[in-house]
């Protein structure tokens, strides 16, 4: 995925790349033309940090409605020569998913542009997923011929084709052409489905992870051979110690926890933590001062699923440290502390802001811990978060962090969230706007709350 450069908040871009419902509000204020090249930048080039947790598509493809938008750029985006030389998905992933969007609220050619790309695109399993959900019968079985003719008739093209109907994420297509009247169709994709879950049941057969009567070493080399390869298993091989390991092993893993290999280091240092053992604070503080960045890594990760009261004491000794395990402690009393921790988690929450800017992933826990623990004079921190941060996910964290600490959320950033591009703003925005009590206000949140209810 390419690191999208995000337009100062300020503007009409930056608002719709960061998924605001303010963008929305300006977007339809706007020139028309204005409005549509912000749209389709967003949508042609994918804002989002991480796509897999943030929404932008519903989003965007409501104001291609609200703007009764042409889909010419997303139609030369998807078929221009760069379909052919750039096949990662996260090159039309969103303008796919905007397009499906539109196709649900009856947009014919959102569809039909869907059908056309699942023929010929490069990322067409991506739009025959689009399809599975909102395509007819008839749609989908006129795709079947040429998405099989991807597949070469030979060994490597029938294995690739069975790989690809073992792990397809919207199974509805496969399943009908596996019936399809045509017999060279649907004998290919019954035989392609039957391949897949032999392979399948193989993989279980021959498990490559640990066995029974396994050694604390044995658990300790296999964690090893994870790093080796880039793979990190300290954490199933910490679950792994738990089965295998006795009273008698501890003091082989602590050993490992003071100086084995990374592997074995990673992996006690969890194990040790997940058990509260009573070494384990002083080896996580060891391994941050002497250990690689993945041991160091590891360590903090273990020190934040600490939930005993001495973990918690630690952490307002560690919180003023300047370093990871300083900031660990940090998230930490956000987390499980109590009042009197308010100070550090502000002071904290300042720190991941002024140091690392405001789509800091520290920020995620920090945000949370202050509207727990209602930090009400966090509340300008919170709304420079709200604003500036790129993550929508973030600023849904602000928005629910603002309602318990801002009186003057509800008036304020809450009427912009009931036009957010996540559900779960909207939904805050639902419980704390003032205006929601009037029938047109009433009326928008009740069509945004939900995905597309109406529309399916």
């Amino acid at each position: 995925m390419f690191d999208p450069v995000i337009a100062p908040s300020g503007t009409l871009l930056g608002l719709l790349q960061r998924g605001r419902g303010d963008g929305t509000l300006h977007a339809l204020t706007a020139p028309r033309p204005e409005a549509l090249a912000a749209l389709n930048h967003c949508v042609l080039r994918d804002p989002r940090h991480d796509w897999q947790v943030e929404n932008r598509s519903l989003y965007y493809a409501r104001l291609f409605l609200d703007l009764n938008g042409e889909l010419d750029e997303i139609e030369a985006h998807l078929f221009g020569a760069e379909d052919v030389l750039d096949t990662d998905e996260s090159r039309t992933g969103l303008a796919l998913a905007v397009l499906g969007h539109l196709a649900s609220y009856g947009r014919r050619d959102a569809l039909e542009l869907l059908r056309r790309y699942a023929a010929h695109g490069s990322n067409w399993a991506w739009a025959l997923d689009e399809l599975a959900l909102r395509d007819d019968d008839a749609g989908l079985r006129a795709l079947a011929a040429p998405v099989l003719a991807r597949f070469p008739a030979d060994p490597e093209g029938d294995a690739e084709l069975a790989a690809t109907v073992r792990d397809a994420f919207e199974p509805r297509p496969w399943r009908l052409w596996a019936e399809d009247p045509r017999e060279s169709i649907a004998t290919r994709v019954r035989a392609a489905h039957e391949t897949g879950c032999f392979d399948r049941w193989q993989r279980q057969m021959r498990p490559a992870g640990p066995r029974p009567g396994w050694s604390v070493q044995a658990v300790f080399a296999w964690a090893q051979q994870g790093l080796d390869r880039g793979a990190a298993l300290h954490v199933p091989a910490a679950r792994c110690l738990t089965a295998v390991a006795g009273p008698e092993d501890r003091a082989e893993i602590i050993q490992a926890a003071k100086d084995g290999d990374d592997g074995a280091r990673c992996t006690a240092l969890r194990y040790l933590a997940d058990g509260n053992d009573p070494d384990a604070l002083g080896l996580i503080e060891s391994a941050v001062a002497t250990g690689s960045t993945v041991v160091v890594d590891a360590a903090v990760d273990a020190f934040e699923r600490m939930r005993s009261l001495a973990a918690v004491n630690q952490a307002r000794g560690w919180a003023r440290r300047p370093d990871a395990l300083g900031a660990a402690a940090g998230r930490v009393l956000a987390c499980r502390g109590g009042a009197q921790d308010r100070d550090l988690v502000l002071a904290a929450l300042r720190e991941a802001v002024r140091g690392d800017g405001p789509d800091a992933p520290t920020l995620w826990t920090l945000v949370d811990g202050t509207g727990r623990l209602g930090i009400a004079c966090a509340a300008p921190v919170l709304r420079h978060i709200y604003r500036e941060t790129a993550s929508s996910q973030l600023r849904c964290r602000a928005a629910r962090a603002l309602a318990a600490t801002d009186p003057s959320f509800a008036t304020g950033f809450a009427v912009e969230c009931l036009w957010d591009c996540e559900e779960t703003t909207r939904e805050i925005a639902a419980r704390h706007a003032d205006p929601a009590e009037e029938a047109e206000v009433q009326t928008a949140v009740r069509s945004r709350i939900g995905p597309e209810e109406t529309a399916v």
